[in-house]
């Protein structure tokens, strides 16, 4: 599970020293390849720098959710993106997952993104299972607009073990485009269906959280501000 990074994991080191072998990589399907703009490294990315000064965070986008091993694997979950405050994320990477016994409590966040092929499960069986698995809050994105799940977006507050839904703010001028979003209590942002894409709000600085595009335009900028400086300087 490449936790909080989201680069290439090199578990060499971690398998040989482990108490236990990690668990199995999950399947990658081509439904989830043909989606990649949508999918985790580019979401996943925009929360990590959020939660980066935090050690205690654990956000991830790898690796198979479940109670423990001992389940079956048929009832394990692979979810888009997952984030647990006060955990170890290297622990949970060496492990190559999330196992809830040995995390020694649930993901407090969990998130899916909608495909052709798990669309439907996602705001079904899913929702059931991850009320199971006593995971905090459960969101669905769908950037096709709701031609995948039920709802362009939507999210799940687990009360008394199940799921209430959390309002949604719908600011779309005649519901076709535009931002749809709703508060998360776990992440303290919003969640913000816009026009497609899934965004961040950070509700104390008032600005929405850069995603990698945003960053790397803001990085060019700078850099070409800086080599204006620089030529102004040496004239």
């Amino acid at each position: 599970m490449a936790t909080r990074r989201y680069a290439t994991r090199n578990t060499g080191d971690v398998r040989r020293t482990s108490p236990k072998p990690p668990l199995p990589d999950p399947p990658k399907t081509q439904d989830m390849q043909q989606y990649n703009h949508y999918h985790r490294a580019a979401i996943g990315n925009t929360v990590y720098r959020h939660f980066a000064s935090q050690p205690d965070v654990l956000v991830s986008g790898e690796g198979y959710l479940c109670f423990d091993r001992s389940q079956p694997q048929s009832e394990w979950r692979y979810p888009d993106l997952v984030i647990a405050h006060g955990v170890d994320p290297d622990a949970i990477s060496a492990n190559n997952g999330y196992e809830i016994r040995d995390v020694g409590k649930p993901p407090d966040f969990v998130l899916e993104v909608a495909s052709p092929s798990t669309g439907r499960a996602d705001y079904t069986v899913k929702r059931v299972d991850y009320a199971a698995f006593g995971a905090g809050e459960y969101w669905r994105f769908d950037y096709s607009g709701g031609q995948y799940h039920d709802s362009p977006l939507a999210g799940d507050l687990l009360v008394d073990g199940r799921y209430e839904p959390i309002e949604l703010i719908d600011d779309r001028p005649g519901k076709m485009f535009g931002m749809l979003s709703g508060y998360s209590p776990v992440l303290d942002l919003y969640l913000c269906w816009d026009s497609g894409n899934l965004r961040f709000y950070d509700p104390k600085p008032e600005e929405f959280l850069m995603d990698p595009t945003e960053m790397e335009a803001a990085l060019n900028e700078a850099r070409e501000r800086i080599r204006q400086l620089e030529a102004e300087l040496k004239r």
